[in-house]
This record gives C-alpha cells, structure tokens and sequence, in this order.
C-alpha cells in the first residue's frame, strides 16, 4: 500500500499539473501524511453510480485531473464504439461545488475528442440530462453530481444511448479505457469548442411537455387547484422546473421554502441534503404544519429523489419512507390507469430486489407483471430495453425515495414525481380523504408491510475491507434463526444462488452478479445486506409483513411490526 501511494505522489509531483497542486501535496506530506495517504492509495473507481468521491487533490479525489482522465477514457470508448465522428453527448451539472468547473472539463475533453457535446446553459436536473440524451439522438451523456451526499462530495455518472447509467458490458468496458489514461499527457484537454453547443430553455420546455403527458387526471388536478403545497428543493436543481411543472399541472397554492430556495452547493441550512433525512426535511415540515398544508415535498440537489410529508390518521404530520411513496405511487398508476381505461394489457411495472414486497402484491392483483432487479435505476433501464417491443412500463421504483414514471427517460425523476404525487394528493381529496388514509386502505386490503433500513459507515483505508469481512462472516457462517424465525432461504446474488436452508435445494438466480445477501425467515420477514457502490456503507434491509383487518387496528400492528424488526435488529447485533 505505502509503495502504491509513494507512487502515485511521485507520479504528480513529476508530472505535468499546476504547480500550486504540488505546492499542497508537499505541505500535506508534511502536515498532514494520512490525509495524504487517504488521497492518493487508490484510483476513484466506478461504482453502481459512476464516480464518486471526496473533492481535493489525489488520485482518490474528485478534482480536474481525475474528472479529465475518466472523460478521455469514456470518449475513446464511445468513439471505438460508435465511430469518430458519430458520436453526440449531453453535459450536465447540479449545484455542488466545482460541479460547473467539472462539467465544462467534461465538454471541453469530449469535444477535443471529437464528439458533439450539448452543454447545459446551467444546472439542471439529472432527469433531464436521461431525457435529452433520448431526445437529442446522443450516444451518450455526463452528469456532474454526488446526488445526495454531504457537501465535501462531487461524482460524474456516465449514461448510455439510452439515456440510462452504463451497464456491463459498457461499464466494465469503461473502466477498462479510463484505465489505460497513464496520466495528464494522455488527456485531450482543449480543442474542440466548436463541437460544443448550450442548451437551455428549449429543452426544458420539451422536458416539461413530457412530464405534463404523465398525468392520468388533470381535470382532477383542476378542480383541486388550491391544494395546499409546500416544497422545498434543499439547496439543489429542482427549484428550476418544479415551480413551473407544479403550475402548469394547475396547481396555484404552492409555497416554496425560502430557506433552502437557493442552489448552494454548501447546502448550509442542512448536514446531509437528502430527502431522506428527516433533518434535511425539518425545516420544510415546520412550514406545511404553519400553512395547514395538503403535502410537503422534499428533492435532492440533483433531483432525482423525492421526499414527502402527509398528515398521519392522528392529524400528526410524518414523513413517508421512500417504500410507502413507491406503493402509492405504483397503485396510482395502476388503479388511476385501469379507473380512465388508459391501461393497456401488457402494461408492467418494475422495482429493485431491496423494495417492499407489496408492490408484487398490487400488481399481481391487477394481473400486471411486476418485475425485480438490482439496486439502481440503469437497471431499471436495462430491464425497459429488454421488454420495450412486447410490454408496456407504467412506472418503477425503490426504496431509497427514486421514481421514474414513463419511458421517456431512463433514470429516477423526482421532478414529475412530485408532480404525480401532488396529482395523487388531489385525486384522495376530491375523494374526501388524505395520501396517509389512502396508505391504511392498501394494507387493510393488501397487507400491512413495514420496512426499515440501517446503514453502517466504515470510513477510511480499512473500511471496504471491514465491510467485505461482514459480507464473508454472513456467507460462511449464515445464521440459522434470526428472532426466533428459522431462515428458511439464504439468496446470495453474488454466487447467483437462492438456497432452501431446511432442504439444502438450491436454484439460479437470474440476475447480473451483485454483492447482496438475503434472508427470507419462516415468519415471512426478510433482511438484505448490501455493501453500497458508492460510499463505504454496507445497508441493512429489514421487511415485515402482517394482515390488517381494519383500519381502526392500524396503530396495534404497527407496534408489533415496530417490535418485530427491533427484534431482527438486535439478534443480528446491528447496533
């Protein structure tokens, strides 16, 4: 490890970079030789999301020399692949910092490669880069973001012809080219600006056209035009188009939270801008409890997810988890479509093997295939490319608070989910009832599913390995009771394996490889374990599940399912 880093030093200390760059790398092997070490013992590699890392100087950095090397990496792919001289891109960025600087490197080393590059005037939301990708004939695209993760983080997802993230073999494909870049002296830097073209108004104006198409009841969104919205875009892009799309749906009582209105890439009234946090909706909260409001709805810097609030049946407002968004999300197009007779017979829906259950439950009731794939939208979008000619995706989605509803895009789309959702809201009101007693109605008729999620941070040089070591510990010592359930089924989508714990039956799973375990308890509950791509985590799943017979037992089986989980918890020693 020591030599690797001393290497990598060595490398920028002698090579081509500003001097102002080698300047800090001298001072951090005086002041500060771990950070040091912590920058440069690796290459920031590909994950599930592309790249992904902390901003500074290193080869483990996000940084102009590492955002350069990738893109001449990924531009001598495209070109092998499509043909010099073939090949278009669309450019984005969100509001992080240095997420402009990024991507005008981006366009500017695409375009010194000969590629047409179509530059977004300014940010945008990602969605909109996977629509213009489909809409423009590019080959593919960059987005400058790090999603939802702490300020110190920018990242660069790489798109396909159609308009989803790289999946294998493009991704390993690219990684392979990226890493054939020796250095600086390998990147195409200048000299092409004339293959680069801004773009702005004009595409959104389409995008927002595409959204406003989604809708399965506007007359609906009319009659309850003064539906009581607050939303708040934490600092990200969504404040460009969901204004605007949430008028032109024809909602007119729409309040946005000042305090997070503007992009700032310091994200300064919040710690992580993630609508999954319950501190990073707080501030929008107070303002729906002030206003009485209907909904409140919550969009990343980048603005592919969407977090929402609703009063509870108590009058309590609550945040929905991102499973609870996704079931009245899929039912709604689902019941809304069959209820206009819009539904086609090979309409299909489609989530992630980590995402409730209950979704399987409603589109199997509705005679609609529901398929499973692995975590993340490209899959999602592979999964549409593959059934395009035959079935007809509605809608898809998974826990972690993503939505795309419609194939006109291929990656998760907060902002025509909000706008969907604020349809949802009004659709419940005009039947005299809330999206949270709509939520109660669903598990009465279909099952009461809790889930729940953990996540472990191993943070540093040791982390992965910590994080792998777990992974190994559940796969040669898997458990045999957990909670005092018997694990009746282990699934290792590693091996590609689903065992019958009690009969030693095994059969395939017909997924690609991805580094997830299963366990699926007598009692029905079941736990998934999965290391994340992107940041060093490893996520702990947890899904119960239990009749309700009426809504009036709600808050009992709750409790019980609460306790069920807590139980699975501490039997694991997870905290």
């Amino acid at each position: 490890m020591q030599a690797t880093i001393q290497a990598n030093v060595q490398k920028w200390l002698d090579g081509n970079f500003e001097q102002s760059v080698k300047d800090e790398i001298k001072k951090m092997q005086q002041d500060h030789p771990d950070e040091l070490a912590d920058s440069f013992y690796r290459n920031l590699e590909f994950g599930t999301g592309g790249l992904r890392g902390i901003m500074g100087i290193g080869t483990n950095r996000m940084n102009k020399y590492t955002v350069g090397m990738a893109t001449q990496g990924y531009a001598n792919y495209l070109n092998k692949s499509f043909g010099e001289g073939n090949v278009k891109v669309v450019v984005g960025h969100d509001s992080r910092n240095n997420s402009r600087l990024f991507a005008e490197i981006v366009a500017n080393v695409m375009g010194a490669n000969g590629i047409k590059v179509f530059l977004f005037e300014a940010l945008r939301p990602t969605p909109e880069l996977s629509f213009a990708i489909r809409h423009l004939g590019c080959q593919g695209g960059v987005v400058c973001t790090a999603s939802h993760n702490p300020k110190e983080y920018n990242g660069y997802k790489a798109y396909w012809n159609d308009g989803g993230q790289l999946v294998p073999p493009h991704d390993k494909n690219v990684i392979t080219e990226v890493d054939k870049i020796a250095g600086v002296d390998d990147v195409k830097w200048s000299g092409g600006e004339s293959n680069i073209t801004l773009i702005g108004r004009e595409m959104d104006e389409a995008y927002m056209q595409m959204v406003q198409s989604l809708s399965v009841y506007p007359e609906v969104c009319k009659a309850q035009h003064d539906l009581k919205i607050v939303y708040t875009s934490i600092h990200g892009t969504g404040i460009t188009l969901v204004p605007e799309v949430l008028q032109r749906f024809g909602f007119t009582n729409v309040t946005i939270v000042d305090e997070q209105k503007e992009p700032n890439g310091n994200f300064p009234t919040v710690v992580y801008p993630n609508p999954e946090e319950a501190e990073a909706m707080s501030i929008g909260l107070r303002k729906a409890k002030e206003l009485d409001a209907d909904i409140l709805l919550g969009t990343d810097p980048d603005s592919d997810r969407v977090g929402i609030g609703v009063k509870d049946h108590n009058g309590n407002w609550v945040l929905m988890n991102g499973n609870q968004t996704a079931v009245l999300a899929f039912n709604y197009m689902i019941e809304a479509r069959k209820a206009k007779g819009i539904n086609q017979p090979n309409d299909m829906v489609v989530k992630t093997i980590v995402t409730t259950e209950m979704i399987d439950t409603i589109a199997k009731a509705s005679n609609i295939n529901c398929y499973n794939v692995l975590t993340g939208f490209k899959w999602i979008a592979e999964l549409i490319k593959e059934k395009e000619a035959t079935e007809n995706y509605i809608v898809g989605g998974e826990e972690s608070y993503g939505l795309m509803i419609g194939s006109q895009l291929r990656d998760k789309d907060a902002i025509s989910a909000v706008a969907l959702l604020c349809e949802m809201a009004a659709y419940e009101k005009n039947k005299g009832r809330s999206l949270y007693q709509k939520m109660i109605d669903l598990y009465v008729q279909y099952g009461f599913y809790k889930e729940s999620l953990i996540s472990i941070t191993k943070k540093g040089m040791n982390g992965q390995a910590e994080i792998a070591a777990m992974m190994e510990g559940y796969r040669n010592n898997t458990p045999t009771v957990i909670n005092g359930s018997a694990v009746a089924q282990l699934l290792d989508y590693q091996l590609q394996k689903g065992k019958n714990v009690q009969t030693g039956e095994e059969w395939t799973i017909n997924l690609p490889k991805s580094n997830v375990l299963q366990f699926i308890l007598a009692d029905g509950s079941k736990i998934s374990a999965r290391p994340s791509g992107t940041e060093p985590k490893i996520k702990f799943y947890f899904s119960v599940h239990a009749p309700l017979d009426k809504a009036e037992n709600f808050d009992a089986v709750h409790q019980q399912l609460n306790e069920r989980i807590d139980g699975i918890i501490k039997d694991m020693q997870l905290k």
